[in-house]
């Protein structure tokens, strides 16, 4: 069982965020995911602009793990039936980065293990487009490790209709 539970494929993507001009009085900028860079190396002293516009710029913000499990196959395959597949990329709020700034933490290609994110409430979790690169190996990995568990359908409990039976005074307990 630990076998089925240790990650099997790893892959380094470079998260690539936008800074673009918020129009909201209590912001000045908006920040989101945009891409990842499959095999990017480690962002080394700060962030690096990639690319601008008037109001707005890209940034490769940093270099995050993407790990593959085979106990999370399932998630994958829901995923690749997606048209597109997508990454979601996990981001908590830095100022240190940048001023207002959300930085990327964790990516992941499971449409089940991004859910812990989504509803903790402290992190925001955007999706980008999962590229070809990407989607091959998720494929690949998929193809050889996942099994079907078929479904077991459980066996319901008796209903009462008088509601739960209880001992009365002329009633034997239920065994």
């Amino acid at each position: 069982m630990a076998e089925t539970l240790e990650k099997t494929e790893t892959m380094a993507l470079g998260v690539v965020l936008e800074r673009r001009r918020s129009h909201s009085p209590w912001q000045d900028w908006t920040w989101r995911p945009v891409a990842v860079i499959p095999g990017a190396p480690p962002v080394k002293g700060g962030w690096r602009r990639l690319r601008e516009g008037d109001d707005w710029a890209h940034f490769h913000a940093a270099t995050v793990p993407l790990e593959l499990y085979r106990a999370d196959t399932e998630g994958y395959r829901l995923n690749l039936s997606q048209d597109p597949p997508r990454l979601w990329v996990a981001l908590r709020p830095d100022d240190a980065a940048e001023p207002g700034a959300l930085v990327p933490f964790f990516v992941t290609a499971s449409a089940h293990e991004c859910e812990v994110y989504q509803i903790s409430g402290h992190e925001t979790v955007e999706t980008v487009p999962m590229p070809p690169e990407v989607l091959a190996l998720v494929r690949d990995f998929v193809d050889q490790h996942h099994v079907d568990v078929p479904f077991e359908k459980r066996e319901r409990k008796r209903h009462h209709p008088d509601g739960p039976r209880r001992p009365g005074p002329d009633r034997t307990p239920d065994r």
